[in-house]
């Protein structure tokens, strides 16, 4: 006489709702930690686009809240970064093999290290010697947001599109995050276009806070459980 048993096993690993929820709260402590500690205001002064001299003089007058902003910020690449690997691990433990779930990972990784090289040129933008110079901060301001912007967008597209793809053939998330996730990602590749069309900015905030909403929904719905049958 024989009898099935059912098995469940865990993915050993953190949970990426978790993940997610922290990479968030470092972005937003990144912005209000800069709010709060600013001395001087100025509409134009973080727009790369705006007149030099007044990005100079604001950046100038708060290196203190530049540095907090930019510990903030840079920190913020971390949790991203376990985040892809830990969606790469999960795939593969949930029996996915597609090329999807590594372009998914190329894209996670190249994500963190896009906003970590925005921390850090944000973080010169505090010393003396960056904001003596009108064409030292302008160089840096635009570093800093082509890295925060045009590049980490086109490696988060790659991250969406990658997980969105392969769990779409594979039934393991809703149908409304996979879709979520594939606007995600063509708002991040159309955003590289900001290089050559700067009203292609507009796609930037798109893909940041569009994927702040997949990133928690595909860290609350992704399956972390496999059952087994044995005889």
């Amino acid at each position: 006489m024989e009898t099935n048993t059912a098995l469940s096993r865990r993915h050993p690993g953190p949970s990426l709702l978790f993940l997610a929820i922290v990479h968030i709260l470092l972005f937003v402590a990144s912005l209000v930690s800069l709010r709060l500690l600013e001395h001087t205001a100025s509409v134009g002064a973080l727009n790369p686009y705006g007149p030099p001299e007044i990005a100079r003089s604001f950046f100038a007058a708060n290196p203190q809240a530049m540095r907090v902003d930019a510990f903030f910020f840079f920190g913020s690449a971390i949790p991203l970064a376990i985040y892809a690997a830990t969606v790469l691990s999960r795939l593969r433990f949930l029996g996915v093999r597609a090329a999807g779930i590594y372009i998914a990972f190329a894209g996670g990784l190249a994500t963190s290290f896009a906003i970590a090289a925005a921390g850090l040129c944000s973080w010169a933008l505090s010393l003396p010697e960056a904001t003596a110079s009108i064409a030292v901060t302008r160089v840096l301001h635009f570093m800093t947001f082509l890295c925060g912007g045009p590049a980490f967008a086109a490696g988060f597209g790659l991250l969406a599109a990658g997980v969105s793809v392969t769990s779409y053939f594979s039934r393991l998330l809703p149908r409304w995050v996979v879709w979520l996730g594939m606007v995600v990602a063509v708002a991040g590749e159309l955003s590289t276009l900001t290089l050559v069309a700067t009203p292609m900015t507009f796609a930037i905030p798109v893909t940041r806070f569009g994927g702040f909403i997949w990133l928690i929904a595909v860290g609350a719905t992704l399956p972390n459980r496999v059952t087994e049958r044995s005889a």
